[in-house]
C-alpha cells in the first residue's frame, strides 16, 4: 500500500475548462527529491475510457519514491468540465495548463511530461510550448497507420524538439511495430531513446503489472534530465 498523500485541486485552461487534478507527493517533506522534476502524466484517449485513474499506480509509485507527480482528466472525463476532442489538439491546451499550475504554484521549474498511449501524442504536441519541461516520456505512442488518422498531425511537433526523448513501448503493441518505431525515430531531433518491453502489447502497459517498469524508465529519464542541466551549468560558468 502506497504512503504517499494526494492533494486534489482543479485547474483552469485558457478556454475556461475546469480540470480536475492530483498530485502524488511523499507523506513528509524531507522524504522529496531535491532538485528532482514534477512528473506531469497525462492519461490515454478520453474517447475510449481514459482517465487519471489509470495513471494513479504510477503517480503513487513515484512518490514513495520521493518524487512529485501530478495526473488530471483532460476535458470531457470524469469531474472535468468541457468535451474531449477526437484528435487530441483541445486537450494541448489541458497539458499547458496544469503544467502552469504546478510551476505557479508548486515551484516547479523543471517538469518531466509523460503522456501514455493517445496520451503521448497530445504531450508531445505540448513539449516546446513549457518552458518548464526539461524532459519527454512515451508509453506507447500510437506511431501505426490507423492511429495516425486520428494523432498524425501531432507526430512533427515531438519529433522536432530536441529536448530529451524516452519512448516505451511493448514489443507486441497492436497500434505500432517495433519497425514503424524505430523508422518514425530515424528523423527526430535531439536525444533519442528507447525501451522495449518483450511481450507486452498495448492495454498491458497501462495495467499495474508493469507500474513498475514505466517507474524505472522514468528514473533513468529524470537521471539524464539532470545530467543535461549540469551541463548547461557548467557550460555557462565557462562562458562567463
Amino acid at each position: 500500500m502506497s504512503n504517499c498523500t494526494v492533494e486534489r485541486c482543479t485547474v483552469e485552461t485558457s478556454d475556461g475548462v475546469k480540470l480536475s487534478t492530483k498530485l502524488f507527493k511523499p507523506r513528509e517533506e524531507e522524504e522529496i527529491k531535491k532538485g528532482s522534476p514534477v512528473v506531469v502524466l497525462v492519461h490515454p484517449y478520453s474517447v475510449l475510457g481514459g482517465c487519471q485513474g489509470l495513471l494513479r499506480g504510477i503517480a503513487a509509485g513515484l512518490a514513495d519514491r520521493g518524487y512529485k507527480a501530478l495526473t488530471f482528466d483532460m476535458r470531457g472525463v470524469g469531474r472535468s468540465t468541457g468535451r474531449a476532442s477526437l484528435t487530441g489538439f483541445a486537450e494541448i491546451k489541458d497539458v499547458i495548463a496544469v503544467c502552469k499550475w504546478v510551476s505557479e504554484n508548486r515551484s516547479a521549474d523543471r517538469i518531466l511530461l509523460v503522456g501514455s498511449s493517445a496520451g503521448a501524442p497530445i504531450a508531445g504536441s505540448a513539449v516546446d510550448q513549457i518552458e518548464q519541461v526539461v524532459g519527454y516520456v512515451s508509453l506507447g505512442y500510437p506511431f501505426g497507420m490507423l492511429a495516425s488518422i486520428l494523432f498524425g498531425r501531432h507526430h512533427k511537433a515531438v519529433l522536432q524538439s530536441s529536448k530529451p526523448k524516452l519512448f516505451v513501448m511493448g514489443t507486441q503493441d497492436g497500434f505500432t511495430s517495433v519497425e514503424q518505431l524505430k523508422n518514425k525515430l530515424s528523423s527526430a531531433a535531439g536525444r533519442v531513446e528507447t525501451h522495449l518491453i518483450e511481450g507486452a502489447g498495448h492495454f498491458q502497459m497501462e495495467g499495474p503489472a508493469y507500474d513498475a517498469q514505466m517507474e524505472l524508465s522514468w528514473f533513468a529519464m529524470c537521471f539524464r534530465c539532470k545530467i543535461k542541466l549540469l551541463s548547461q551549468q557548467i557550460r555557462e560558468k565557462e562562458s562567463r
